[in-house]
């Protein structure tokens, strides 16, 4: 009877040995042992792993990829702007030993190298390198928080620049900036514009000169378009050539009334009686204009 609760006490004490040895290891984990607080080279893969009960310390570290946000920092520009940055950033443990044993806390290490570099990168960077630039400060900043890790076991996947926070006054000028910049380009627009149309009107102007009757069809097309609106404007086309004649004929007209004397002078005043006629159409058509609305 004596042997038998032996027996039972050896295998009690075996189990419950076992049962304080015996881990198990996540997927997303990776195991570090201490042996006597000596660190073990080799590193405990995922699933059940068993430890010498009493002399192994087992230590899991998390090889999921990390995303800590870096807390805004003030800072001066290299063209002298005070700004205000926040980034994140995106690490993960590469050897689980060194992470361990050579950094008593990777993150907070990793939080303060962050920090430090992004206030350096502010230095060193032009307020419009920081608002459209940001892939290019996102590399140099990555390299600058990656040579102290790597000698940690944490690998920087990314680094991003999340927000850059500028002065209300400063908002204002760059908003004065880019309306002056927009007017600049429309005023360069426009004069563009008039100087193709002096252009083409020069063109057009040779060939009329060319045709004389191109300068007629024009006519006709700007009374059609007239026409075509309903309003009571009316067009009365009149020939050019008939100023020119009237011109030309005006010098002999005076000659030949000087010479003949007070008796053809009034048959001579063409211009004058043209003028007289074009007055009484005027007068005559409005004068009908004025009828015609009090009848409707």
């Amino acid at each position: 009877m004596t042997t038998l609760y032996a027996v039972a006490g050896v295998v009690a004490l075996t189990l419950l040995c076992l049962g304080s040895s015996l881990r198990v290891i996540q997927q997303f984990e990776r195991g570090v042992v201490y042996r006597f607080g000596q660190v073990q080279s080799r590193v405990r893969e995922p699933g059940l792993t068993l430890l010498v009960p009493v002399a192994d310390r087992l230590q899991k570290v998390n090889m999921q990829i990390i995303t800590m946000p870096v807390p805004a920092q003030d800072g001066i520009t290299r063209d002298n702007v005070t700004v205000r940055v926040d980034a994140v950033i995106y690490f993960k443990v590469a050897d689980p030993v060194r992470a361990a044993v050579d950094v008593q806390d990777y993150k907070s290490a990793i939080g303060q190298v962050a920090q430090t570099s992004l206030r350096s990168i502010i230095g060193k960077s032009n307020l419009d390198d920081l608002l459209s630039n940001r892939e290019h400060l996102n590399q140099g900043l990555e390299l600058m928080i990656d040579s102290p890790a790597l000698g940690w076991g944490i690998h920087i996947d990314r680094v991003e620049i999340k927000d850059v926070i500028l002065p209300d006054s400063m908002k204002r000028s760059i908003a004065r900036q880019a309306e002056a910049e927009r007017e600049r380009r429309a005023r360069v627009i426009t004069a563009d514009g008039e100087l193709q149309a002096s252009q083409k009107l020069a063109a057009a102007a040779g060939v009329m000169s060319e045709q004389p009757a191109a300068l007629q069809l024009r006519l006709l097309q700007t009374v059609v378009e007239v026409a075509a609106e309903k309003n009571s404007t009316l067009v009365l086309p009149f020939p050019v050539e008939l100023l020119r004649f009237l011109e030309r004929s005006t010098p002999q007209a005076q000659g030949e009334s000087s010479a003949g004397g007070d008796a053809s002078r009034p048959d001579t005043d063409i211009p004058a009686a043209l003028t007289a006629s074009l007055s009484g159409m005027s007068s005559a058509l409005t004068q009908s204009q004025r009828e015609a609305e009090l009848a409707t």
